[in-house]
């Protein structure tokens, strides 16, 4: 995303900032990945030019009691799996965007329906940014890059690498026989490795992500996933056409 700022703007700025509000597992937040040092350097590299990495009091000197309404993205996939959730992501980006007064804020499309909350949250509070989403980044194996990937051990990691497999081969079966077959396709994937759970499989209208049963002609449609590996929750998605 640095990179892509820096093509775009004249001064990037990143923030370091692991949110509590949008955490609504508690053991989550504690374990969540912090490597500052790491990060910092990979930042100096890709040519950020200002760094903010603010304490929690100094985002929050007092409780953030604000609610936000993002209407039907507050009850479907993540939102439905993780309660509050996007509230708190609107409180600390509001924050931030206001903090900052970007005219483009770039944020990964790994998170699609944080995206399509975030762009929400810019038109309500009448903010004249521009959201940009930026591809997702992948390791080799084809893993979307997260944070959370490193707490995966090594063989959670193997069987990581098998959701981008399977989220290609859901594709085709979309495409040749429907829909219905590609979710029974990675329910019965997934259900094969005893370590992974899985929390949906989505096919939906990539503009409103509205669960879909058929591609319409001209429809843009995009499948989502959600799913443990161990204990480690992971989400990833890929376009149908």
């Amino acid at each position: 995303m640095i990179a892509y700022s820096k093509a775009q703007t004249k001064v990037t700025v990143c923030s370091i900032f692991v949110n509590p509000t949008q955490f609504n597992n508690p053991s989550d937040l504690t374990h969540y990945p912090r490597t500052p040092d790491e990060d910092i350097a990979m930042l100096k590299a890709a040519g950020c030019d200002i760094l903010y990495m603010p304490e929690i009091s100094d985002v929050y000197p007092e409780k953030d009691l604000r609610s936000f309404d993002f209407g039907y993205l507050d009850t479907i996939l993540e939102a439905a799996h993780r309660p509050g959730h996007f509230n708190g992501v609107a409180q600390v980006v509001s924050i931030l965007l206001e903090g900052v007064k970007p005219n483009k804020a770039f944020f990964g499309s790994k998170d699609y329906q944080q995206v399509m909350v975030v762009k929400s949250l810019v038109k309500q509070l009448k903010l004249p940014i521009e959201i940009v989403a930026c591809p997702i980044v992948r390791e080799a194996d084809g893993l979307a890059m997260s944070s959370r990937n490193t707490r995966l051990n090594a063989g959670e990691r193997e069987i990581a690498a098998h959701i981008p497999e399977w989220m290609q081969k859901a594709v085709g079966i979309i495409k040749e026989q429907g829909i219905e077959q590609a979710k029974t396709f990675i329910e019965i994937q997934v259900s094969t490795i005893p370590l992974m759970k899985l929390d949906y499989y989505e096919v939906c209208d990539a503009e409103t992500l509205e669960p879909i049963q058929e591609i319409k002609p001209g429809q843009k449609a995009i499948s989502l996933i959600a799913l443990f590996v161990g204990e480690i929750r992971l989400i990833d998605n890929w376009m149908v056409n």
